[in-house]
């Protein structure tokens, strides 16, 4: 079966609207063919640099044009953070995402020190993943001489939709982001969130971004939303579990070769949803020691939850620099 980069949203469209049982069979077939289905790489989300962005990403809590009950912290000293990917690898953790509250990368002391938490917790033997807003070519290619393996920048939704969720930087941006990392061999992780408003055409309009990109986001993130009091979609219905499982096997088979995370808002869903997310596609996780995922307005299970589950599927952790 060859990757194809050129899929057209009705083709993308069908296969969201193929009946559900076919659809998981087609999806669990293609997920065969370019990955172990025994194996899920779990993966822990440590906020280096909580609160205080100037952006209004309309669902995040950390955003300082809403009063959420998140407040701003200064970045996390880099032995903290070592303390905690150590802690991650001990349980079986193969990758670690670093998230800062920033709109954009500066040439400044706090971007020495993420390089030097970079360099660091890379030399652990753990795929390092950092997601720090827009940035250049010339400081993706400073992460890349630290280590980082990876540069998570999430689309978010379809093109046509984005302006409605974020109005202080365009979809153009977000892609010109991705494009400065592919100018290094840091591999790229960009994504999407189900429950924003959106509807299923904005949804095939996201997978078709991606599906078109070339190559491929190596690492393919489906959030659910955990609406958070104080921001203006805090009173979004849910998502139901059809719909996420029919994301992520649309994402499988028109993205075959790409890690699809089952990320945040996972901690919404009981063993036997998730297990139906595994059989569509999703082959990661991310999981936690203090049972959330950035802040604390998105729950995550925690490590021995995980693992139990991870047990009772038959399942097991993958290690790191698999792919």
């Amino acid at each position: 079966m060859r990757i194809r980069y050129d899929w057209q949203q009705d083709e993308i469209l069908a296969i969201y609207n193929t009946p559900f049982l076919e659809l998981i069979y087609q999806a669990a077939s293609m997920h065969r063919q370019f990955h172990d289905p025994k194996q899920i790489q779990v993966c822990k989300l440590i906020s280096i640099k909580t609160g205080g962005c100037p952006e209004d990403c309309g669902y995040c809590a950390q955003s300082s044009r809403y009063k959420t009950e998140v407040k701003p912290e200064a970045l996390l000293e880099k032995e903290t953070v070592i303390s905690i990917a150590q802690k991650a690898k001990e349980t079986g953790v193969s990758r670690v995402c670093m998230g800062a509250a920033w709109r954009e990368v500066r040439d400044n002391s706090q971007f020495e020190e993420v390089l030097d938490i970079v360099k660091d917790v890379s030399s652990m033997g753990l795929e390092v993943c950092c997601t720090l807003g827009m940035l250049n070519t010339n400081q993706a290619k400073r992460l890349e001489d630290a280590g980082l393996y990876a540069y998570n920048h999430n689309l978010d939704t379809s093109q046509e939709y984005y302006s409605t969720v974020i109005t202080t930087r365009t979809y153009g941006d977000r892609l010109n982001t991705i494009k400065n990392v592919r100018q290094t061999h840091v591999t790229v992780c960009s994504g999407g969130i189900l429950g924003l408003g959106e509807r299923v055409e904005d949804r095939v309009g996201m997978l078709y971004t991606l599906s078109n990109l070339q190559p491929h986001p190596e690492s393919v993130p489906i959030n659910i939303l955990s609406p958070v009091p104080g921001t203006p979609l805090a009173d979004q219905p849910e998502v139901t579990i059809w719909d996420v499982v029919r994301m992520i096997a649309t994402a499988r088979i028109v993205i075959p070769a790409s890690d699809i995370r089952l990320s945040a808002g996972r901690a919404k869903l009981s063993q036997v949803e998730q297990a139906l997310c595994f059989m569509a596609g999703a082959n990661s996780i991310f999981s936690s020691d203090d049972n959330k995922m950035l802040t604390v307005t998105t729950p995550c299970p925690d490590y021995d939850a995980d693992r139990e589950m991870l047990n009772l599927l038959g399942l097991e952790m993958r290690p790191p620099f698999q792919k």
